[in-house]
């Protein structure tokens, strides 16, 4: 199996689109669950539900890679599994360096979908002294002394960043010194690197905070919704009173009729209109 210094994905050269790089990965985990259940082949229909996408943004994507499946039948499951692996450059093996191995970092170490998707975790590295030497997933945990040999030795070009906030930049910038192009960066900062170094930024903070805005625009929703209940039984409530009001009115203008005797004089609660309707 090729390492990772031996070959770039070719994505870029090939003109796939940013966006579309970003739903391969979501494609891909759908493929693989139906290939686990020996699915054959796929409709762009069912494919696009299972990922999350529509249809027709599926099949533009596909076409990128030259795939258009088959009318009537659909795609080949286990053929665009590697189609997409192939582009994702997940057919060879990506030595990874984990940098911060607190309770992120140590989660992040024993996460088991690194290996299953052609990442291995070469190196655990922390700045705590105390931490050098103490296994982590079967890992033993080296001093950031050693970053740049293990880097080296290892021949990485993938670092993960879960250090805190204050630290992340210098590690960022000791790691592509050292030879490293691409970096997941969990720390909650902005990385500043290099032309030709890729960062991805993951902020757990800001996902919530993006999800709470959603859960406050809902509420809102809900709030402008039973406002506008309330409303409509406040005019009905109206209605309903000049209603009687108008009823009231016309029957003390209406013509007095002849009553029978002894009941001429009597009213009902309202004090126009008779208790008692005449026959």
């Amino acid at each position: 199996m090729a390492t990772g210094r031996t070959h770039r994905p070719a994505t870029r050269s090939r003109g796939i689109p940013e966006a579309t790089v970003a739903r391969l990965p979501l494609y891909l985990r759908a493929l693989t669950a139906l290939s686990e259940r020996s699915v054959p082949t796929v409709s762009s229909e069912e494919l696009a539900a299972a990922a999350g996408v529509n249809s027709a943004k599926l099949r533009k994507d596909f076409s990128y890679l030259g795939s258009y499946g088959t009318r009537g039948v659909g795609y080949d499951v286990e053929y665009l599994v590697y189609q997409i692996s192939r582009e994702l450059g997940l057919t060879q093996d990506w030595p990874v360096v984990i940098v911060g191995i607190g309770n992120l970092g140590a989660a992040l170490a024993n996460y088991g979908g690194f290996a299953s998707r052609g990442f291995r975790v070469a190196a655990l590295i922390d700045a705590d002294p105390a931490m050098a030497g103490k296994p982590v997933a079967g890992i033993a945990v080296q001093h950031t002394d050693e970053l740049e040999k293990i880097i080296k030795d290892n021949g990485v070009s993938i670092g993960v960043i879960a250090t805190p906030a204050g630290a992340a930049q210098q590690v960022c910038d000791r790691l592509v010194a050292a030879g490293v192009t691409s970096i997941l960066n969990f720390a909650p900062t902005v990385l500043t690197v290099p032309d030709g170094v890729d960062v991805r930024k993951v902020d757990l903070s800001i996902e919530l905070q993006i999800l709470a805005f959603h859960e406050q625009r809902k509420a809102g929703e809900d709030a402008g919704q039973d406002d506008a209940s309330d409303d409509a039984r406040a005019v009905a409530a109206r209605e309903a009173r000049r209603a009687v009001r108008e009823v009231r009115e016309a029957a003390k203008s209406a013509p007095a009729a002849d009553a029978p005797t002894g009941q001429s004089d009597r009213k009902g609660p309202d004090g126009d209109v008779p208790a008692v309707m005449p026959a």
